[in-house]
């Protein structure tokens, strides 16, 4: 059986190579082969799918900071077209990735309509639907929609899509990850030592609107905490050299580390980090946070003019239980004083710390139980021709 996959980005590669590992796991299990071919990254090629177009380094969020990699998008989406319509799959699932995957989605539905198409992690349309339009086509090209939180299952099934709530994959990716004891022991960090991560970039974008304004805030900090140590975990290799110029530049005690992305979120006291999927990797491991985001001034403009301020919130654990339980400063609130401020009340004020735990734990029960990747998997086997188990 063949399956093809279809995601962007850092994030879609690590989601495409947890889901990947659970459709092995469960295809093994019911006496299945199973051959999947990629559009994704590094992750999903490390646990075994045949890549067939590299993703991860094209991506980005906004109008115009999307314009460089439009052609290359472009070309990627044809030759998935290409490769489906040579070799058609037994099925194809999509993973977020909204304007890519709606084409190659619409794509299977028109000319191979007998393949079943599954939407895992879909486009946050349930968050700021703008245009009807691209939630009816998600509607309108997939067979199963499976859903990672309740509100998102609910809008979709109002929508008229056969949904699955399965729950959020972090809940099973966080089981992994390494005690705070035992991820500063990795690291080296003494007893003393206030650890704080700096998330500032999985896309080049970010690193040109939000990194200066993290590190105008670290030096603050680290003027008035002395035991202070940063911590900046790689995304792509490729960042390393601009980020440790900065490092220089701002004068900050920080380490930029690759491949341990895991022991610094668990090790750190407080995380400064862009908005994205790690808001909930630091809330399921209870780690504080600040959030900050900025788009270029114009496409903020147009996102306002259009939206006209319909979004409540930008990171996921705020709009998980749709309150704010993280402060997440947006364009031009995105200063080093109100980063600062939030953070140093963090770091000092106990009850505000307490408060934000407290908050964690209502979050996490709209995250569902472990066991979110095969339960999506079993979803999916199901969905193949000749597999009604």
């Amino acid at each position: 059986m063949r399956i093809f996959i279809s995601t962007g980005e850092v994030s879609g590669d690590l989601q495409g190579s947890l889901l990947v590992t659970a459709l092995k796991r469960q295809a093994a299990a019911a006496g299945l082969e199973l051959e999947i071919v990629a559009l994704g990254g590094e992750k999903m090629a490390s646990v075994g799918a045949i890549v067939i177009g590299n993703t991860s380094e094209i991506g980005s969020v906004g109008i115009l900071e999307s314009l460089p990699y439009v052609l290359p998008t472009l070309r990627m989406q044809r030759q998935a077209i290409a490769y489906l319509k040579q070799n058609p799959p037994d099925l194809v699932i999509l993973i977020d990735y909204m304007g890519p995957n709606l084409g190659i989605g619409n794509y299977v539905r028109l000319n191979l309509s007998q393949i079943p198409i599954v939407y895992y992690i879909a486009p946050q349309e349930w968050v700021w639907s703008v245009n009807s339009r691209n939630t009816n086509l998600i509607v309108s090209i997939t067979d199963k929609l499976l859903a990672i939180f309740p509100e998102e299952a609910r809008y979709f099934q109002e929508k008229g899509a056969k949904v699955t709530w399965v729950g959020h994959p972090l809940v099973d990716r966080v089981q992994n990850f390494p005690s705070r004891e035992a991820a500063r022991a990795n690291l080296g960090i003494a007893e003393d030592v206030i650890s704080v991560a700096l998330l500032p970039a999985s896309r080049r974008q970010e690193l040109k609107h939000l990194l200066p304004v993290m590190f105008q805030a670290a030096q603050v900090i680290q003027a008035k905490l002395p035991h202070v140590h940063f911590w900046i975990p790689l995304s792509l290799e490729i960042y390393r050299k601009p980020i440790e110029q900065a490092i220089h530049r701002y004068g900050l005690r920080a380490s930029v580390v690759s491949g341990k992305t895991q022991e610094v979120l668990a090790a750190a006291d407080l995380a400064i980090t862009k908005s994205g999927t790690v808001n909930l990797e630091l809330a399921l491991l209870k780690v504080p946070q600040v959030v900050l985001y900025r788009l270029h001034p114009i496409t903020a403009w147009i996102a306002r003019t259009v939206l006209k301020g319909s979004i409540p919130f930008a990171s996921p654990p705020n709009l998980v239980v749709m309150k704010p339980i993280v402060p997440e400063f947006l364009q031009e609130k995105a200063t080093p004083e109100n980063v600062i401020q939030a953070a140093l009340e963090l770091l000092l004020n106990p009850k505000r710390k307490q408060q934000m735990l407290e908050d964690y734990q209502e979050m996490r029960q709209c995250l569902g139980e472990v066991g979110v990747c095969d339960r999506a998997a079993k979803e999916i086997l199901q969905m193949l021709p000749h597999c009604e188990h």
